[in-house]
């Protein structure tokens, strides 16, 4: 027994039962340790070696363990295996090659997937796809783009990947609903966004009848100068176009210091986030209409 739960606190107290066979502990020994009331099950397969709050990463033991010797955590639940924070899911992803038994429960979402190859899972640690595969698969399966949207960013936020790593991993997918989205995306978080977003918010206002704006014009203050991304001089309106740069500490501070300068001289200060013009353009736009319709202060 001793041995048992060595080996289990290496797995966060998860443990198949063929490895507690392995180990010499007997099906009925099991039944009589969940009996008493010391051990739980966690699906058909495997065994939490406690009786307390199951934690996420015995779950994920557990999921993995439930899909077989060639299953692998994957799309955000690998991302989370993999340090991601700030983001959960309500059952833990797992991958098994085409072909593979599945064993089904209703604690974890065990799929067969043709795309899984055996240079996708990472070297180390609990069985799961390497952070860019999972990433781009985890915004695949998202329930919502706004949620693809999100997973993919904070994947390089937190940097689980680079933007060129998920760009690679995006190529190898053909055919989705989603996959203009992603690609949309993973531009904006490669670079050059700024002037490509630019660029589509001029063509867009134009398409919604909209005045368009002057573009990168100068501006200083006490600290140095800057450029205004669009620019509305007779509304005194600016729009300010954020990529993922805007969202990392150490472009906070500017950017409140430069809009709250316009903002004391008596310009309009709009933020259009790239990923808004995704998501919720016609809100951005209209937004953007109502601040070109206000009457402006003599």
């Amino acid at each position: 027994m001793t041995t048992a739960l060595a080996a289990a606190k290496e797995q966060a107290w998860v443990l198949s039962r063929k490895d507690l066979y392995g180990l010499g502990i007997t099906r009925w020994e099991i039944t009589g340790q969940v009996r008493a009331g010391r051990w739980q099950l966690l699906g058909d397969q495997s065994v939490c070696l406690h009786n307390g709050e199951v934690s996420d990463d015995s779950h994920r033991w557990a999921a993995v363990i439930q899909g077989g010797p060639r299953a692998c955590l994957d799309g955000a639940s690998a991302l989370i295996a993999s340090g991601l924070e700030r983001f959960t899911v309500d059952r833990h992803r797992v991958s098994v090659p085409r072909g593979a038994r599945v064993r089904r429960t209703r604690l974890y979402d065990i799929r067969q997937t043709r795309r899984l190859r055996e240079e996708d899972r990472s070297p180390s640690g609990i069985a799961r796809t390497r952070p860019p595969v999972a990433a781009i698969r985890g915004a695949l399966w998202a329930t919502t783009d706004k949620q693809a949207s999100y997973l993919l960013t904070l994947t390089v936020q937190q940097g689980l990947a680079t933007p060129e790593q998920l760009g690679v991993e995006l190529l190898r997918i053909k055919r989705h609903r989603r996959l203009r989205l992603l690609h949309a995306v993973v531009n904006d978080l490669i670079g050059g966004a700024r002037s490509l977003g630019e660029l589509e918010l001029a063509t867009e206002l134009r398409r919604r009848g909209l005045p368009v704006p002057e573009r990168q014009v100068l501006r200083r203050d006490g600290s140095g100068r800057y450029f205004l991304d669009l620019y509305w001089p007779d509304h005194r309106l600016v729009v300010e176009i954020d990529g993922i740069h805007h969202t990392w500490a150490q472009n906070v501070v500017a950017d409140a210091l430069r809009q709250n300068t316009l903002m004391l001289q008596g310009d309009t200060v709009l933020r259009l986030p790239l990923l808004g013009l995704r998501l919720e353009p016609d809100r951005f736009f209209g937004q953007i209409a109502a601040a070109l319709a206000r009457p402006v202060a003599a």
